[in-house]
């Protein structure tokens, strides 16, 4: 049987927005090494670090809207679903994997449910995990109530999917002036909880309650669909050294210290406001218009830009490690920081052999399976 020409190959990337989400990755885990040490969100070391997500959504709806949106009369639904489904769950069974390999290692104060949490009931989280299907916090097996006890990040990719079925369902029929009203009232929801909420910040989303739901639902409508809303516009902004600027925009924004403390959270929320309605899409437009003029600055986006996603999504196993490490062992900063090093480097290791020796060849074996079509 021979393949005919029904499949639809991958367009060519936004090279320095693949390099852009590998630098937002790289500093996610060194917000989460610093975060072990933080005591509260006032304090933490690369403060802003969470708001990489963020940064996430607006990347992803732009790629999505790029890759897809003039693709809908070669394609059905379910060939996108299948298509976004390679891309991404590979990997977050993977994640899953090494949850469960590193669960009872990381028993602490932090985690008081470890210690009397059968085998049984951790593997079947580990399967629960692989189709990415929250569980409720009854069924917690850690004691932070995350949707996804073995591999907590997992649960910005829960949304992600949410937004491409959102987006498959519904909101590729939406006109400009549709899609643009939607963006807007997404914004208002978010500066309404930034700004006027309890927090004064966007921290949270990864459990199964009314009040996380809202925080997990406010941070991705607008960053996800303002991507999507800025690929159709195709307003691009083309500068010089695009990708060394946009790198420095991205790292300021997240190392920027706690602004207004618990007496003023309103002063914070609309930093955080304006980091994601205004500097975030304006990073993806100059990333998007720009060039690399270099072979090495286009090897190191090539490099951190493919392992970008496996190093978020498998990392966080490590860092629960790294706490139940400076839990048990009253070990300070000072000390715990060097652990952390390493922690990092490991995580870059783990992440890059979970790419070249699984997803990459496991993603071309899915694709020849499902997406290419025999004549």
């Amino acid at each position: 049987m021979s393949k005919n020409a029904t499949y639809l190959e991958s367009k060519g990337h936004y090279q320095i927005l693949d390099g852009l989400r590998g630098v937002a990755s790289l500093f996610v885990v060194a917000f989460h090494v610093f975060e072990t040490y933080s005591g509260n969100r006032f304090n933490q070391i690369i403060n802003h670090g969470y708001l990489a997500v963020d940064f996430f959504f607006v990347l992803s709806g732009f790629v999505v809207a790029y890759a897809y949106d003039d693709r809908w009369g070669k394609m059905t639904q379910w060939d996108f679903y299948k298509r976004r489904l390679i891309r991404l769950q590979p990997m977050v069974i993977a994640g899953s994997v090494i949850g469960a390999l590193f669960f009872y290692t990381q028993s602490c104060g932090a985690f008081p449910l470890i210690h009397d949490t059968p085998v049984w009931k951790m593997l079947v989280m580990m399967v629960v995990g692989f189709t990415l299907i929250p569980v409720l916090p009854s069924m917690d097996i850690r004691g932070w109530q995350e949707m996804h006890p073995l591999n907590g990040p997992a649960w910005s990719l829960f949304f992600e999917y949410i937004a491409n079925i959102l987006y498959a369902l519904v909101i590729r029929k939406f006109s400009k002036t549709l899609l643009t009203i939607l963006v807007v009232l997404s914004a208002c929801l978010l500066i309404n909880y930034t700004v006027f909420g309890p927090q004064g910040d966007v921290i949270g989303g990864w459990s199964i309650d009314k009040t996380q739901l809202n925080i997990g639902f406010t941070r991705l409508l607008y960053p996800f669909f303002a991507g999507m809303l800025l690929c159709r516009m195709g307003k691009l902004i083309h500068i010089k050294g695009a990708f060394a600027v946009c790198s420095l925009l991205i790292i300021a924004i997240l190392c920027v210290p706690r602004i207004g403390g618990a007496e003023h959270l309103w002063m914070n929320g609309l930093y955080e406001s304006f980091c994601i309605i205004i500097l975030f899409p304006l990073i993806v437009a100059i990333g998007a218009g720009g060039s690399l003029k270099s072979k090495a600055s286009t090897r190191i986006c090539k490099f951190i830009g493919d392992l970008s996603y496996p190093l978020y999504i498998t990392h966080y196993p490590l860092i629960y490690l790294h706490i139940a490490w400076v839990t048990n062992n009253k070990v300070p900063m000072a000390q715990g920081l060097l652990g952390g090093l390493g922690l990092f480097v490991v995580s870059i290791a783990i992440a890059y052999g979970c790419l070249k020796l699984y997803d990459e060849p496991f993603r071309e074996w899915l694709k020849n399976r499902f997406l290419l079509k025999k004549a």
